[in-house]
């Protein structure tokens, strides 16, 4: 059991919270879990379900403030007391406003990295896990292993470009800090209960499957025969707290990916099916299904569907032998997603179905330190 505290950033983002729980499971130390002004009752809510006693504290800040919004006082006592830090905070949204994107991941990390030395000029020695994401390839093509982060490649959005700036930091921090960088793939919901923060990337087909006549078949997009590399949000909780536990990971790049991924028209076959609906066995060229996403109202359930099909085109492999080496053991490994795709549905239809009884049930999702319009 670790007796220093555990910093968590990224409430209300549902891996944030997962971590939590996995740090309570794992007997760790105290947990404090840094949160916005207003997120501090649904954090209290949130701390109420655990029934952890004193063992998990809030702290009014802001991962994107100088000295994290705490008051100076308060920073170095915390500083002084951190063990652990597991930096969730991050936005992976697609068309979420270009400013508040560039803060969370860009000045964020910063803030992050700056906490963490003010940690060992305190005389303590914190562990920094942080979050990135196989989004950091931009649209590079081909084998990108754990570690490499420099391919020549160009990015198609803010959020990737500040998630490699972000990481690039990370990387740099490694000489003076003990920092292991986690890159998860497409984070979709818990793998047993269908949650998910919201609705983006591959939900966009799942939401189209879900409010279209049953008689209409979709199509897939081009190049349906890509991989398309998915992790439950618990896997990737589960395998950060286990990673930030493990003596050699400081210093380590890890890829929380599929190792066995379907490629993009098995997935939405396996989403279809428990949707209930047909797909054809034609595709679409990538243009025409541009056209398709801009299906009146699906934005408002799916952020910036067309930058997702645009991914799909794109053929990128992510070997994850140094995280399969740590995790396997511990009997930690990513679940295939025809084991957990009709939960994923099942919530989605849900919560479609109490969207059309409560109109503000799905938009807007909540901000979930990912800034959502």
């Amino acid at each position: 059991m670790s007796e220093g505290l555990t910093l968590v950033t990224g409430f209300p983002r549902l891996v944030a919270k997962l971590i939590v729980r996995e740090l309570l499971l794992a007997s760790e130390g105290p947990v404090a879990l840094l949160v916005r002004s207003h997120y501090l009752d649904d954090a209290r809510r949130f701390v109420e379900t655990l029934d952890a006693g004193e063992r998990v504290t809030l702290l009014e800040g802001d991962v994107t403030s100088i000295d994290l919004g705490l008051a100076g006082r308060e920073y170095l006592a915390l500083a002084a007391r951190v063990a652990r830090i597991f930096h969730a905070a991050q936005s992976t949204a697609e068309g979420a406003e270009v400013a508040r994107v560039r803060a969370l991941n860009v000045q964020g990390t910063h803030e992050v990295l700056e906490f963490a030395r003010a940690a060992r000029a305190q005389g303590a020695s914190p562990r920094l896990v942080a979050c990135s994401s196989t989004l950091v390839a931009g649209d590079h093509e081909g084998l990108v292993r754990e570690g490499e982060l420099a391919f020549g490649q160009a990015f198609r959005s803010e959020v990737e470009r500040s998630l490699h700036q972000a990481e690039r930091m990370l990387r740099a921090a490694m000489t003076e800090l003990q920092v292991t960088v986690l890159r998860p793939s497409i984070v979709v919901g818990h793998s047993v209960t269908g949650e998910v923060d919201l609705f983006d990337g591959p939900y966009l087909f799942v939401l189209l499957l879900l409010s279209s006549p049953v008689d209409i078949t979709l199509p897939l997009p081009a190049r349906g025969e890509i991989p398309l590399n998915l992790v439950p949000v618990d896997y990737v909780a589960r395998a950060a707290v286990a990673l930030g536990r493990h003596p050699d990971a400081a210093g380590k790049t890890y890829h929380l990916v599929d190792p066995h991924p379907l490629s993009a028209r098995r997935v939405f076959e396996h989403v279809a099916q428990a949707a209930g609906r047909r797909l054809p066995r034609a595709v679409l060229p990538t243009n025409l299904t541009r056209m398709l996403l801009r299906t009146p109202g699906l934005e408002r359930f799916a952020r910036s569907p067309r930058a997702f099909v645009d991914r799909l085109g794109t053929r990128a492999v992510f070997p994850a032998d140094a995280a399969r080496a740590v995790l396997e053991p511990l009997g930690i490994a990513c679940p295939p997603f025809e084991g957990y795709a009709g939960v994923l549905v099942e919530y989605a239809r849900r919560k479609l179905a109490s969207r059309r009884t409560r109109p503000d049930a799905i938009a807007p999702q909540p901000e979930v330190d990912d800034p959502l319009a």
